[in-house]
């Protein structure tokens, strides 16, 4: 292990980044020979066994994934290195937003076997709307079957970044042993046992294909950076300063990514991966000025301690031992006691412990400064996307996005003396969470939660049990139906009358129904009256009430959508018309001009990615066509399949468990909302 100079923390040594990757393709265990690596921890952390340092909560250990966004930091090389492991299971994907929000830089690891998986691209694709510049770890190349050129044209051809690959892997398979650091032209090999890399000659039989891969490393980035092109065509080659200089320049804006590879597991690899992370990702005096507004105008801010404080909320941890809010500070500094200003709730709040955050354990620091990533105590009403800012210099920042759930479920105390304790804990849960939506259900008096996938659910009803120790009674997740036309009706005549003393009300109208388009979604509304027959202002009030009753169907009591109502005739009373009247008149009308029609139901569809073994693809077909699922791909990797399909939501309930089970725990699956589609004549759609 290399000696470590003190860390005096400037920023521009400080790193912010975070390990993004799709599920079980090694980001924790990446995380994990970073701490032991650098001294942080003493005993290397194995999922398996359930000891990381990162993955603490009971679920993580028990499941063996990531669920929760956990920070972590280390010191490398005279560098502060904050890290952000976080889940790579879709369920969670809100996790990966918030930490994307506030992170500087990213490690995308990718499984040497599977290259470029669903949920990595998806990962990729929201680095990509924060523009945070990545780097690129190719893990598992001890594996069966692991073949780094593979991997690196799945990242060339899947997410469409130039990728600039700067080692070559000595051994292949279970023979991998070390690297070429094709900048340098040496080896890194690593023992059998436990220990750092020893720095070697380049293997005899590897020089030639190093040489090869270091011209086609020169040629490609010259092509990419200017300042590289120059010196290529004066010299025919790039030195290692320069080369180092252009792939700190390509990654910071984007146009390339730096691959390297190696073994987390076996700890192969881990310290160049680190010496990459300070050599190419950026300081917080690298990115641009964070940029906010106020009253309508735009402010930069830059990433200075004596600026004015800027800080952005992006993890609540709503605990019962105390509340935690995680800042990432901007501009400005903090101390304990300070008085701070949060813009959206227009209070002022009060700056209580400030804690350097190790996972699951944190650390006093009496001051935080512009680049930090620390946990503040005694915030009481922010919130994750909460901006915080001098009062004296108000500014508001973009908040990370927050996905729409699209699975609910009923959830209720199994004792009726815990329903209160429940609605504190759900509370909590969504205040913690806001891909988590807590509501009473108006019709049946239910409460609902819903959240971004049937995982999500169960680990969020988990994470009460273990907390409080409320017994909950969930039911069957429940999808987001809707009803559309298919065959409308025309000349539809309602009248409301209504004369039970003083002023009554009188409304006539005449309505065409019709379906809008073929993708079933959104409503029109127009008027054809023509002469006057009825004033503009109650055909206004007449769309009003077309559009409340689009709020639930004729057939099932769903949401109405894909129709276009016409109002072609009606007539008015000189004392009884009114808006209001006109309004009732939209409303029931359209009510009983949908009883007439022929309606149908539409159901949420997601689109599956499964992957499994080449040996188990029958099975799961069949599984995918009996759950109503249409197969639209399905392509051969090394030993296994990977099956597209588009599934109805309601069908996936309990899919993970069927998958296990066929495969034998090797199947995994994807799911992305994609829209809705029609439900076919005896398919049964619980409301």
């Amino acid at each position: 292990m290399r000696t470590e100079r003190p860390v005096t923390n400037p920023l521009t040594a400080v790193r912010n980044l975070g390990i993004l990757a799709h599920v079980d393709a090694g980001k924790t265990t990446v995380t994990e020979r970073f701490l032991y690596l650098t001294g942080t921890t003493h005993k290397r952390g194995e999922v398996h066994d359930g000891t990381t340092v990162t993955d603490f909560d009971p679920q993580e250990r028990d499941r063996g994934i990531t669920i929760f966004a956990a920070a972590v930091g280390c010191a490398w090389d005279g560098h502060r290195v904050n890290l952000i492991d976080t889940p790579g299971h879709v369920d969670f994907a809100d996790e990966v937003e918030r930490s994307l929000r506030v992170l500087d830089g990213a490690i995308a690891v990718f499984d040497a076997v599977a290259g470029v998986e669903p949920q990595s691209e998806s990962v990729w694709r929201q680095a990509d709307r924060y523009g945070v510049p990545r780097i690129a770890f190719v893990n598992k190349l001890d594996r069966a079957g692991a073949d780094l050129d593979t991997a690196v044209a799945s990242i060339r051809e899947r997410l469409h970044p130039a990728p600039l690959v700067v080692q070559l892997p000595i051994g292949t398979e279970d023979g991998f042993t070390g690297v070429v650091d094709l900048l340098r032209l040496r080896a890194l090999v690593w023992p059998d046992t436990d220990g750092p890399a020893a720095e070697v000659p380049v293997p005899e039989g590897l020089s030639a294909e190093a040489r090869r891969r270091r011209r086609l490393l020169e040629e490609a980035v010259a092509e990419l950076h200017p300042g590289a092109l120059e010196e290529f065509c004066a010299e025919s080659t790039l030195s290692a300063g320069t080369l180092s200089t252009a792939l700190r320049d390509l990654t910071r804006t984007g146009d390339g990514v730096v691959v390297l590879c190696g073994s987390a597991y076996r700890n192969r690899g881990i310290e160049p991966l680190l010496d990459a992370v300070v050599a190419y990702l950026p300081s917080p005096l690298d990115v641009p000025p964070v940029r906010g507004t106020y009253d309508g105008g735009e402010q930069e801010r830059p990433a200075d301690p004596q600026a004015p404080l800027s800080a952005l909320a992006f993890k609540v941890s709503a605990a019962g031992t105390g509340r935690l809010t995680y800042l990432r500070i901007y501009s400005g500094a903090i101390e304990r006691g300070d008085t701070v200003w949060d813009p959206g709730a227009r209070r002022t709040e009060r700056i209580g412990r400030i804690l350097r955050v190790q996972a699951d354990r944190h650390e006093r620091l009496e001051r935080a400064v512009a680049g930090d990533i620390v946990a503040v105590a005694g915030l009481k009403s922010v919130r994750a996307g909460s901006t915080l800012c001098a009062p004296d210099a108000p500014l508001v920042l973009e908040p990370p996005a927050v996905a729409d759930p699209v699975v609910s479920a009923a959830v209720e105390a199994r004792r009726g003396t815990d329903t209160e304790r429940l609605a504190a804990a759900l509370a909590r849960l969504a205040e913690e969470d806001p891909s988590l939506v807590v509501r009473t259900d108006a019709e049946t008096g239910q409460t609902v939660l819903s959240g971004m996938g049937e995982l999500h659910l169960e680990v969020a009803v988990e994470k009460i049990r273990l907390a409080t120790g409320v017994e909950v009674d969930v039911g069957r997740p429940r999808v987001a139906c809707r009803e559309t036309v298919v065959r409308g009706v025309s000349g539809f005549v309602f009248r409301h009358v209504k004369q039970d003393g003083g002023s009554g009300q009188f409304a006539h109208v005449v309505l065409d129904v019709e379906p809008l388009d073929d993708t079933g979604s959104g409503f029109d509304f127009r008027s054809a009256v023509v002469g006057g027959r009825v004033p503009q202002d109650y055909v206004r009030s007449v769309e009003a009430g077309c559009r409340d009753a689009l709020a639930e169907g004729p057939v099932g009591g769903f949401p109405v959508t894909g129709l276009r109502v016409t109002l072609t005739d009606g007539a008015t009373h000189v004392k009884d018309s009114s808006e209001q009247a006109f309004r009732t008149a939209g409303r029931l009308g359209l009510r009983e001009a949908l009883r007439a029609c022929e309606s149908v139901l539409l159901e949420p569809v997601a689109e599956v990615t499964v992957t499994v073994p080449e040996d188990s693809v029958g099975g799961v077909l069949g599984d995918l066509a009996a759950r109503r699922g249409r197969v639209t791909g399905s392509t051969t990797r090394t030993g296994s399949a990977l099956v597209t399909a588009t599934v109805p939501l309601a069908e996936l309930f309990g899919y993970a468990t069927r998958l296990r089970s066929r495969t034998q725990g090797r199947g995994t699956f994807t799911a992305r909302p994609t829209g809705y589609a029609r439900v076919p004549g005896g398919a049964a759609v619980a409301r």
